[in-house]
């Protein structure tokens, strides 16, 4: 397995695939950059200098206990770009899979294209943003590997491998970020029209047996009396129980679960969105209004008591009126005294009334110059997400929670931020200012709101803004995206020590996204990942042709606590419906425990990394 990357998730990559699938690798990163870069300025960069020096430290020692360090016999080679010759020394053309995740989608395509022609028969794993770009280029890649002979179906024919595999990490981790800050959702996936969701349950009362609800996905860490415990790491005996068994469940008391409550889709369609026609309201401000009322209520008056001193028709006197208001009646000379008077009040209405018209003009053009670019929030706004950061991964979770229509109001620094663009045609509330300086996070509404998602580049910004939140509101929901998974998981601990009645979640987004990386190098279709405290349970689309684990064997006895299970079957795949299976859909998820896994079968599995790892294990590996 070759591995080429700028960034934290190459480290990440390399690391599951030594770690959880036993694969030689090659990690290909730029000249002085073994350690995953920080993107941080000033003191961020010095405050983590000190974490990442041990981090080189251990990787330089060869020590491999932990899935995040570097093997003795793990090939690295540094590259600045991942030319032609510097591909082929890592064993491209000898290599079975290639993953491209730099930063950069140019150079993620270039090295795809070049790549391809030194191996046809290579499988390839692209990070690319643009996902429509995307596409052609997944399809191009697989045409020119058809053509070439070498598509990946040829190698030990297993239909089952993919030859070009386009991911995103924003697209990856959005639906976890997304869904921990969502009331009552904290794990969801979707992918390919199917959505998964989980959610946590909170442990039952002494006494209870925890509901397991459709499917028991995990038993939450027992950490009842140690809000600090070393919750989720991989080598921790008091983590998180990854699918467990009838007897686990029935003896978990006093733990939480993840619970399989919802497969699909099935409620009302979401609101319409409204359309593209400005309210007057939004075109003049409220002391606007009021003065135009004002003056139009003056004029009224005006008018009354012309009527009333003339005795003139209403109709000729509102005219009379508004002749005298726009200075154009000729002046009343020789007329009685109170028609003199109130001619003289109009004019002076009508000088009040030239400024309030200039000002009513200025303020609807500006109001149609910034109704397609950035919303204020407005006053009364209550119970929304407060999202810090529109960048690639701040974008993707902005365009999750209005498609769920959740209000949510942005916080960004940079007025050019790719997001910037989004939140102007989702109409979405935009803050422009450092979230670290006072004030930009109460005009966030902060106080009201029922979550916060920090999910800018710099870690010590996303830490700082969920400290002070925290001060605002002990019990806000607050999920901070962090570079590195160690710190992220010292930061979760704290928190959640400091504030015990919140809900608090530190997400790394290389642990996030390295699991469906690793999965679509090993040629296996990875739905999603769903975090479990600091683990990680992926949702695969298997073929049970040549899984003895598998074929042959009842659900049953398929299943294997802590390692995988058998969620669904797809019947789309061998064309007969069973009818028990949701409208519009392929999957049957209430599969009864004593049916045959037959030879063609396509089942959804929930699996660890492990699990997953030695039930799918590279069976090309042993005929190269």
């Amino acid at each position: 397995m070759v591995v080429c990357g700028d960034d934290g998730l190459a480290h990440r990559l390399a690391a599951e695939l030594r770690g959880v699938y036993r694969e030689q690798v090659v990690l290909v990163v730029p000249p002085s950059r073994l350690t995953p870069p920080q993107q941080m300025a000033g003191r961020a960069r010095a405050a983590s200098a000190a974490l990442f020096g041990r981090m080189v430290t251990a990787v330089n020692r060869g020590t491999g206990g932990s899935d995040d360090t570097l093997v003795p016999d793990e090939r690295v080679m540094e590259a600045a770009e991942p030319t032609e010759a510097v591909l082929a020394d890592a064993g491209v053309d000898r290599a079975a899979a290639l993953a491209l995740v730099y930063d950069d989608d140019e150079t993620n395509i270039r090295a795809a294209l070049t790549a391809r022609r030194l191996n046809p028969r290579l499988r390839l794993v692209l990070r690319l943003y643009n996902r429509r770009l995307g596409q052609h280029i997944e399809e191009l890649l697989d045409q020119a590997a058809e053509l070439a002979g070498g598509s990946a179906a040829g190698r030990g024919g297993h239909s089952a491998d993919i030859a070009t595999t386009v991911l995103s990490d924003a697209d990856t981790t959005a639906p976890a970020l997304v869904a921990t800050a969502l009331v009552g959702t904290s794990k969801v996936v979707d992918a390919e029209g199917l959505l998964l969701r989980a959610v946590e349950r909170r442990p039952p009362r002494p006494g209870e047996v925890a509901d397991p609800g459709l499917c028991t996905l995990a038993l939450l860490s027992a950490t009842s009396n140690d809000p600090a415990g070393a919750e989720g790491s991989e080598d921790s005996g008091d983590g998180p129980q990854m699918l467990p068994d009838a007897e686990a469940v029935a003896a978990a008391t006093g733990r939480g679960t993840v619970v399989l409550e919802q497969v699909s889709y099935s409620g009302p369609p979401l609101p319409a969105r409204r359309t593209g026609v400005m309210p007057f309201a939004s075109l003049f401000s409220a002391r606007l209004r009021w003065s135009l009322a004002g003056l139009v209520a003056a004029v009224v008056a005006l008018a009354v008591a012309l009527i009333v001193v003339t005795d003139d028709h209403p109709l000729h006197a509102i005219y009379i009126t508004l002749l005298d208001l726009f200075a154009i009646n000729e002046p009343a000379i020789g007329a009685p005294t109170g028609q003199q008077i109130l001619q003289l009040l109009s004019g002076l209405v009508g000088l009040l009334l030239l400024p309030v018209l200039l000002a009513a003009v200025l303020e609807a053009l500006g109001t149609f110059r910034t109704a397609s670019a950035l919303r204020k929030p407005p006053r009364g706004l209550s119970g929304h997400v407060v999202l810090l950061g529109l960048g690639k991964i701040g974008t993707r979770v902005l365009t999750r929670l209005r498609e769920q229509d959740i209000p949510v109001v942005c916080v960004e620094a940079d007025p050019e931020a790719r997001g910037m663009a989004v939140a102007r045609r989702l109409r979405v509330p935009v803050v422009v200012g450092d979230v670290t300086q006072e004030g930009v996070l109460e005009s966030a509404k902060i106080h009201r709101a029922d979550a916060l998602l920090a999910l800018t580049s710099i870690d010590t910004t996303n830490l700082e803004a969920v400290l002070y939140a925290r001060s605002v509101r002990p019990d806000l929901r607050a999920v901070l995206r962090l570079y590195d998974d160690d710190f992220a998981k010292a930061v979760y601990r704290t928190l959640r020590t400091a504030h015990p009645a919140a809900l608090t979640r530190s997400r790394s987004v290389s642990h996030l996204a390295a699991p469906a990386f690793a999965g679509a190098m090993m040629g296996r279709q990875i739905l999603g990942a769903i975090p479990v405290e600091r683990r990680v349970l992926l949702f695969a689309a298997v073929v049970v042709d040549g899984h003895p684990q598998l074929e042959g064997r009842t659900v049953a006895e398929a299943f294997r606590p802590g390692a995988w299970r058998v969620l669904a079957l797809d019947t789309a795949a061998r064309g007969d419906h069973t009818g028990t299976e949701p409208p519009g859909s392929g999957l049957v998820w209430d599969l009864p425990h004593t049916y045959v896994l037959q030879t063609g079968d396509r089942v959804v599995l929930a699996a660890t990394r492990r699990g997953l790892a030695e039930l799918l294990g590279r069976r090309t590996r042993s005929t190269r």
